[in-house]
């Protein structure tokens, strides 16, 4: 995913836009990059609020999984923690799919806007997985544990309406959400440069400790279905287009 990440500023707002439409998986090295660029805007005295945004059909897809191990996950996660330590207020853009660690990407940001034909989906016990991307900590956070569970059982997919109603989303765009986002973060962006900062740390204090650890945990359970018959089966399912059919090996 080199080169798959590009910046751009609007005002007082910075922009991170992943560019590998229409579906945008991500890999290690992307992660990487959008750290990389989260932090430059930290470093930017003028920036005041960020936007995460992509281009293409889909917000995110979820993971590259081809060729994944144990070593690799654990290595795209510390880049995925790397995303919870940054300084400056971030909306996130959601068009089309956030899925399975595309959800997760979207959930390290402070806010989220939906486009109307969003779709928020952890799918991971339908593909036979184990969730990850800190949702065991990020996803109860804005939508409670019940529902929590709900959807990572399930795995079902929830519209933009729906995400509303339940705080996954904070808004849902009449239009091209990344509109409303720079709109929103343009707003932010009018506070004090002093107080953003020092608010998000505060309000955010021990997040990043809590998704490291559940981040560790997460890879854990990951690898210890890496090579199970279902987590084929979930995969080749998924790529069919037809219903799974788990055996528990």
């Amino acid at each position: 995913m080199t080169g798959g990440v590009a910046t751009s500023t609007q005002g007082s707002v910075g922009i991170v836009e992943v560019q590998r439409g229409p579906h945008n998986f991500f890999d290690e090295s992307g992660l990487s990059e959008i750290g990389e660029a989260l932090v430059h805007f930290d470093s930017v005295a003028n920036v005041r609020a960020v936007v995460l945004c992509s281009q293409g059909r889909n917000f995110c897809a979820g993971a590259d999984l081809r060729g994944v191990d144990q070593h690799i996950l654990r290595r795209v996660y510390r880049a995925a923690a790397s995303l919870f330590t940054t300084r400056k207020p971030i909306v996130a853009a959601v068009q089309g799919a956030a899925v399975g660690g595309g959800l997760g990407l979207a959930m390290t940001a402070d806010f989220r806007v939906a486009g109307q034909d969003a779709r928020m989906t952890a799918n991971f016990a339908r593909l036979g997985f184990h969730h990850g991307f800190g949702l065991s900590v990020t996803l109860p956070a804005v939508v409670g544990q019940q529902k929590a569970l709900d959807l990572l059982y399930t795995g079902r997919n929830v519209d933009a309406g729906e995400a509303l109603a339940i705080g996954l989303c904070d808004r849902v765009a009449t239009g091209d959400p990344r509109v409303d986002a720079i709109g929103w973060a343009t707003e932010i962006a009018e506070s004090a440069p002093l107080s953003l900062p020092a608010i998000r740390s505060t309000m955010r204090r021990d997040l990043a400790a809590r998704v490291t650890a559940a981040l560790d945990e997460e890879a854990t359970a990951q690898t210890a279905l890496l090579a199970t018959a279902d987590l084929r089966e979930g995969i080749a399912a998924s790529i069919a287009k037809r219903a799974p059919v788990f055996v528990g090996t």
